[in-house]
């Protein structure tokens, strides 16, 4: 993935502890924009897009997070609180795992610990997945339908046109190339087991009515020693839509807590 392939948004006052936002894998950072304002207030907030459409395209957690860590290293930004969304988490845990000198915290949002924690796939994300017919419907695909297919959210809340955008830009090789990049880190170790002995302050947030992965899953993060957890009643997987201001509040109440 060329330079030109990531996308960087920068939010608040840069003297302030950063909190670096990641998102899913098909998803942009305009997932965060509810919850910037009130973390911009008293943050450095960092949004790094990495679109996945390098000629030749990489796609393994280990590439894009040295894609992050520049991007870090030319902001001049340390000890940042890593925060991820779904499959975004997985790229927070392997910044701390990677640049520890980066990492001051990591919060995880609506992210299982492992695969035994994901929930049935609809029929239409299930299909995608596969090389045929996926390939198919990814051409026939309407973004709508996609980023319904894959957001788990409660029906009443609005996605962002640029969820719809980010996938109408997305090949299918780079969807198929992403998302078996995130299941082999998975499948590999999983997150608690890769933080557990990070030494590293770690915060969950997981909406009770997540459909892509258990809630209950959350209590696996307790092996790592004083983890976090919160569960947010009525709100499925992705807090920053469907609750930004208790999401918000528990990010600031998390960071608030961190020794600089």
């Amino acid at each position: 993935m060329p330079d030109s392939d990531v996308h960087v948004l920068v939010d608040g006052d840069p003297d302030t502890s950063t909190l670096l936002l990641l998102t899913n894998a098909v998803a942009p950072s305009a997932i965060w924009n509810p919850v910037v304002p009130a973390l911009a207030e008293s943050h450095h907030v960092v949004r790094v897009d990495l679109l996945g459409h390098g000629t030749p395209p990489r796609y393994d957690v280990a590439t894009q997070v040295r894609r992050i860590a520049a991007v870090l290293d030319r902001l001049g930004r340390t000890r940042v609180t890593a925060v991820g969304h779904s499959s975004g988490s997985m790229l927070a845990t392997a910044l701390a795992e990677a640049r520890p000198d980066l990492t001051a915290a990591v919060a995880l949002l609506d992210m299982g610990p492992d695969l035994t924690a994901q929930l049935p796939e609809s029929l239409l994300f299930r299909l995608v997945r596969t090389r045929f017919p996926g390939a198919v419907l990814w051409r026939l695909r309407s973004p709508k339908s996609m980023a319904k297919a894959a957001r788990g959210t409660a029906e009443n809340v609005r996605i962002p046109e640029s969820w719809f955008e980010h996938l109408h830009r997305m090949t299918h090789r780079d969807f198929l190339g992403v998302m078996g990049a995130y299941r082999d880190y998975l499948e590999e170790r999983s997150l608690p087991d890769r933080l557990r002995g990070s030494g590293l302050p770690l915060l969950v947030i997981f909406g009770a009515d997540d459909e892509r992965w258990r809630a209950s899953s959350a209590e696996a993060y307790r092996v790592v020693p004083g983890a976090r957890i919160e569960l947010l009643p009525g709100v499925g997987h992705t807090p920053p839509l469907e609750a930004p201001e208790p999401t918000a509040a528990l990010l600031l109440d998390f960071a608030a807590t961190l020794v600089r």
